[in-house]
């Protein structure tokens, strides 16, 4: 991967999450926690991946996955109107189970730390 590239994803990455997060109103967003984890970038820059996370029932995924995919075209005239890119890509967003998973083990630990508490007391 370039350099530029680099600074692409990691600029659309920055940029995306301030959308989402102040701009769009799609009520299947709204009930958990959404977060650009990463993007990818194509070499040619015509198209992104777009590596979400959401901390909220499992159930809502796919719909978040939804909403944001059907936001993507509002998204992408955005960035062509803030960004100074000779060609912003289209989107294409992913579940990226991370953040979740991290949660998860954060959850583990602190479990056996309290049963390591319990059995010194």
């Amino acid at each position: 991967m370039t350099r530029r590239t680099e600074r692409v994803n990691e600029l659309l990455r920055e940029e995306l999450s301030a959308l989402i997060a102040r701009e769009l109103k799609d009520p299947r967003l709204g009930s958990g926690l959404v977060t650009v984890t990463e993007v990818q970038v194509a070499p040619d820059l015509r198209a992104a991946t777009v590596f979400v996370s959401h901390l909220g029932p499992e159930s809502e995924r796919k719909e978040v996955l939804r909403g944001l995919q059907s936001a993507a075209p509002f998204l992408h005239n955005e960035l062509v109107r803030r960004l100074d890119l000779r060609r912003v890509p289209d989107f294409r967003f992913q579940f990226d189970p991370s953040i979740e998973r991290g949660a998860r083990l954060a959850e583990l630990i602190h479990t056996l730390e309290g049963e390591e508490t319990n059995r010194e007391a």
